[in-house]
């Protein structure tokens, strides 16, 4: 099995993921659907060639010990890769991940641009949040770029693993791997304060410890930008109390309003030319009555009504107002937009025109 190949053909067909296992060809992921590949099904030893020619000795020793690994891996010629590795029913399986070789701009990637007004605040907290493959780690790696290419600052990074290399523009930039240049994120964040940072980037806040130094981090003066697997900027707020006790929760509440910069949001929707997806996305900016609603635990669900009222001051808007946008514009068809719609019958009604006159939440869309 040549799996330089394999890659080649993912690459030249656009596919963001590669499904490897025993008794199965490859299996691409193409715009979010799982295609077959023409290859015949894969033997065991197959996968353990796989690993033998992307692995090191030492990680191929991981793996053995952990029957778990992830990692990213340069393929000379063809770019960067993040590879999982894991075991079903006794054997191997691998997926695959290209990591582009170019960062795309914010507005090359279909966002909106207080992306890149959010990007530049001098202090605070900003999440990036979606599910599994929803574009958080290329909208994190867009709003750096946005940095490096403005600011002369100190930009660390404490990411598993490292995906996107950055060079130094404007910014210096120092990249920290978990379990090669650090033992966790908590453990390299908990020394990141000591490095002289102006702005740190988190790859992914997973425990209690990692959300208090970051809260920490951005409340003295830094400029935070981390991802959580959360749906929407209210789900945001509930998962950032989830990791603290109940009689924490009235502190927590306070920090974020006062840290909070930004919620970004993100679901990939199939374009409606077949070329691919393009991110909706729900955007939440800090304001006085955001503030205010966060300090009060009985109105942090109203929360959503505020972002789809901010649409034209603030430039925030939910996830049914960026559909309706994708719509209106021709990128995505009326089918994707109610299929991914938050309130698929209150968007059913706005495309057909019945809305109040006095609603000015959806100007940006008319």
């Amino acid at each position: 099995m040549q799996i330089k190949e394999i890659l080649k053909a993912m690459l030249q067909n656009d596919a963001s993921d590669l499904h490897l296992k025993v008794g199965v060809p490859p299996v691409y992921r193409l715009h979010g659907d799982l295609v077959p590949s023409q290859a015949p099904p894969l033997s065991r030893e197959d996968l353990d060639t796989v690993l033998e020619e992307l692995l090191t000795e030492e990680q191929l020793r991981e793996f053995a010990s952990s029957h778990e690994l992830d990692c990213a891996v340069g393929v000379r010629q063809l770019g960067r890769f993040r590879v999982n590795a894991a075991f079903q029913r006794g054997t191997s399986t691998v997926t695959i991940r290209a990591i582009p070789i170019s960062i795309k701009s914010i507005h090359a990637l279909n966002l909106p641009p207080v992306i890149g007004e959010l990007s530049l605040r001098s202090r605070g907290l900003i999440l990036v949040t979606g599910i599994t493959g929803s574009g958080k780690s290329t909208t994190l790696a867009s709003m750096v770029e946005h940095i490096n290419a403005r600011k002369k600052v100190k930009l660390v990074t404490i990411e598993d693993p490292i995906e996107y290399l950055f060079r130094d523009s404007e910014a210096f930039i120092t990249q920290r791997e978990v379990g090669t240049d650090t033992l966790s994120f908590s453990a390299g964040l908990r020394h990141v304060l000591r490095q002289d940072p102006d702005v740190v980037m988190i790859g992914e806040i997973r425990d209690v410890e990692t959300m208090e130094i970051a809260l920490k981090a951005s409340n003295t003066g830094h400029l935070v930008l981390a991802t959580l697997h959360t749906t929407n900027a209210v789900q945001t707020m509930q998962r950032v109390l989830s990791f603290y006790p109940i009689h924490q929760h009235r502190e927590v509440r306070s920090l974020l309003a006062e840290n909070l910069q930004g919620v970004i949001s993100l679901r990939l929707v199939q374009r409606a030319d077949g070329k691919g997806r393009v991110p909706a996305s729900e955007i939440l900016v800090s304001t006085e009555a955001i503030r205010e609603y966060l300090h009060s635990p009985d109105t942090l669900d109203a929360i959503s009504e505020l972002i789809e009222e901010g649409t034209v001051q603030y430039g925030m808007q939910t996830f049914d107002q960026s559909l309706m946008d994708l719509y209106r514009d021709g990128i995505i068809t009326e089918r994707q937009a109610m299929e991914n719609a938050t309130n698929s019958s209150e968007f059913a009604l706005k495309l057909r025109g019945i809305e109040s006159a006095s609603d000015r939440s959806w100007a940006r869309s008319e």
